[in-house]
């Protein structure tokens, strides 16, 4: 959360195991039941003001809707980035995400929606492992969506986003934009006022920020409405269209394996644009990394991927644009590995014998 795009805010803000709190805290910080609801104070009224002249809402209402909100704590204290200098842990992050409950849960999510996943994947072009592995990866298969009362998060972070956030700012405005659509939203569906989600303001089965909804969801079921917590094919189609429009090829891989050789000046050179495909494979090879025959032909930049493993050595990947692609999803290498590991990985034991002869 992923933050080059709404849905990656919520998700990508940090990582769980050493590194982050998005997926360790299950992005599930529980509503206060005790907690104190705004009111309408001056700082309310004046987000109210400001959200209904950039969204074109009636002011009364906003004011109304917010001034019920409840501020809850625990979402400002999820928000804050991990302590610096903490190595991240890619194995134990594969752990969580990689095991025999969640491959099994995939197999019966694939199995119970079939052809909404082989329509969504042949409509946007994507692979339908990879629809199931974010889903997957987001809230297990709809079993964990988030608890927490939209409104309330997304009101309390535009109104008391922590100011020792390194970018409090930056990250304030957004919440306030993201609250701003979600009314917007909201108006045209009140039910959706009483939505739960993510500590941060995400919904669904899978995670997506209001801006997101509003932008990549569709009416995948076709009945008139997009519902992306009651409908899981909506969110099958929403999913798909999301990486559509972000950018994916078909049959580009998404990353290769490589043995790296370099030097330490040649590595900072390499991470220095971080996931950001930047070099050619023949810049690769100049730097040190020695690539698998079947890199040569790739077309487009690629990028290396460093993925820490705590206190061992690194692992190492060279990942291409449609790696970049899955991390718009949440701006984070481990995530996009565990996306595409899970999905592969319930793929391959959809098509096992045993499967098979269910």
């Amino acid at each position: 959360m992923g933050w080059g795009t709404a849905l990656a805010v919520s998700l990508g803000l940090v990582l769980m195991l050493g590194m982050g709190n998005a997926q360790a805290k299950s992005h599930k910080a529980k509503h206060q039941p005790s907690a104190p609801a705004w009111g309408l104070t001056d700082p309310v009224i004046a987000l109210s003001e400001r959200l209904a002249q950039a969204h074109q809402l009636p002011p009364d209402w906003v004011k109304h809707q917010l001034s019920r909100a409840h501020r809850l704590d625990s979402v400002l204290q999820l928000v804050m980035p991990p302590p610096p200098g903490q190595r991240k842990n890619w194995a134990a992050y594969r752990a969580r995400f990689i095991d025999a409950r969640r491959i099994a849960d995939g197999v019966r999510f694939w199995r119970q929606h079939q052809q909404a996943i082989a329509r969504a994947s042949q409509v946007h072009e994507v692979p339908d492992w990879l629809i199931v592995g974010v889903i997957g990866v987001e809230t297990l298969y709809g079993q964990h969506m988030g608890k927490t009362p939209v409104l309330d998060s997304l009101t309390t972070l535009s109104l008391a986003f922590p100011s020792a956030h390194p970018r409090a700012q930056e990250r304030q405005r957004f919440f306030e934009n993201e609250l701003g659509v979600f009314l917007s939203l909201a108006r045209k569906e009140p039910e959706l006022l009483k939505a739960k989600g993510s500590y941060a303001g995400a919904m669904g089965w899978g995670q997506f920020m209001p801006s997101s909804i509003q932008r990549f969801a569709v009416d995948f079921d076709g009945n008139g409405h997009i519902n992306l917590n009651k409908s899981a094919v909506d969110a099958i189609g929403s999913v798909a269209n999301y990486f559509k429009q972000h950018g994916w090829q078909p049959q580009m891989v998404t990353h290769v394996e490589a043995v790296l050789n370099s030097q330490p000046d040649q590595l900072e050179t390499l991470l220095l644009p971080d996931i950001l495909p930047t070099f050619s494979p023949e810049r690769m090879a100049e730097l040190g990394v020695s690539l698998p025959a079947q890199a040569a032909s790739l077309k487009g930049p690629l990028a290396l991927v460093e993925l820490q493993n705590g206190s061992a050595p690194s692992t190492y990947v060279v990942g291409t644009e449609n790696f970049y692609v899955v991390t718009r999803y949440n701006w984070s290498s481990y995530y996009a590995m565990a996306v595409m590991e899970l999905g592969q990985a319930v793929k391959a034991e959809l098509s096992s014998p045993a499967h098979r002869k269910r």
